[in-house]
C-alpha cells in the first residue's frame, strides 16, 4: 500500500526521469496512478512536465474528471480514466512521445514481430492505435479493442502510452518501448530483421506467466514462421 503524499512523489519523479531520457519534450505526455482510495492523481495540463511538483497533481475520480486541486486535470484525462475502467489490475498509466517509436507510429507501424526476449517478456505485443483528436472520448474508445489483452500502445501520428501495476513497470515499459524502436530501426538500416521461433516465444511467455504471474499476453506476429524480416 503506498500512501498519497508517496505516491505524489512517484509520480513527480517519472515526470523527471521521461524528460530526462529525451522521451517527452515542452508540454508533452502526461501520467497518472490509482490511488488505494480507489481515486486518480495525474498530471495537471498545460506543465512541463520536468516542472511539475507533488502540490500541482490533480485528483479525480474514474467515474468523471471532476477534479480536486488548483489546476485542470491533462487534456488525455479520458484515455486514462477508460483504462482504469476497463483494466482493475492497472495502477498507472504514462503518455509520452519517445521519439523513435513514435515514428513507427507516424509510418503506421506497431510492434507486431516477436524480435528481443525483454519485449516479449516485459512488454508484449504493441498494437497501432487508429488516428483520432488528442483530448476526446473519441481517442478513448479507439483503445477499447485493445485494452483486454495489451499493456503497451502505440497511438497512430501521436505517441505511446504504457500501463501496468505500478508506476515503476508502467514507467519501465515506455523506456523499453523506445529502447526496442531504436534496436528495429538500427536492425532494419543493416537490411535484415531476425524473428524469434514460435518455441523461442512459448519459453518467453511461459517464463513471464512463472514470474508475473499472469498468463496476459497477446502474443506476436510470425508469417509462416519466418525467420527473417526485411
Amino acid at each position: 500500500m503506498i500512501g498519497s503524499v508517496a505516491l505524489r512523489r512517484q509520480i513527480v519523479e517519472v515526470c523527471r526521469r521521461l524528460y530526462d531520457r529525451g522521451l517527452i519534450a515542452g508540454v508533452d505526455g502526461n501520467v497518472s496512478a490509482r490511488t488505494d482510495a480507489g481515486r486518480v492523481l495525474v498530471t495537471p495540463a498545460g506543465m512541463s512536465k520536468v516542472d511539475v511538483r507533488a502540490e500541482d497533481l490533480v485528483e479525480v475520480s474514474t467515474e468523471s474528471p471532476a477534479r480536486r486541486g488548483f489546476r485542470r486535470a491533462s487534456s488525455e484525462i479520458a484515455v486514462h480514466l477508460r483504462i482504469y475502467l476497463r483494466r482493475p489490475d492497472t495502477r498507472a498509466v504514462v503518455h509520452a512521445h519517445p521519439p523513435v517509436a513514435t515514428g513507427f507510429a507516424v509510418a503506421g507501424e506497431g510492434f507486431e514481430g516477436c524480435v528481443l526476449p525483454e519485449m516479449i517478456f516485459q512488454v508484449g505485443w504493441v498494437p497501432l492505435i487508429p488516428y483520432e483528436t488528442p483530448g476526446t472520448e473519441a481517442l478513448a474508445d479507439r483503445f477499447e479493442p485493445f485494452l483486454a489483452t495489451h499493456d503497451a500502445y502505440l497511438m497512430a501520428n501521436h505517441g505511446a502510452v504504457t500501463i501496468g501495476p505500478t508506476l515503476e513497470i508502467a514507467h519501465q515499459r515506455m523506456e523499453s518501448l523506445e529502447h526496442t524502436a531504436r534496436i528495429l530501426l538500427t536492425a532494419r538500416l543493416l537490411g535484415k530483421v531476425n524473428v524469434l521461433s514460435s518455441a523461442n516465444v512459448a519459453d518467453l511467455v511461459a517464463a513471464r506467466e512463472r514470474t508475473l504471474g499472469s498468463g496476459l499476453y497477446p502474443g506476436c506476429s510470425m508469417p509462416d514462421d519466418r525467420r527473417s524480416l526485411r
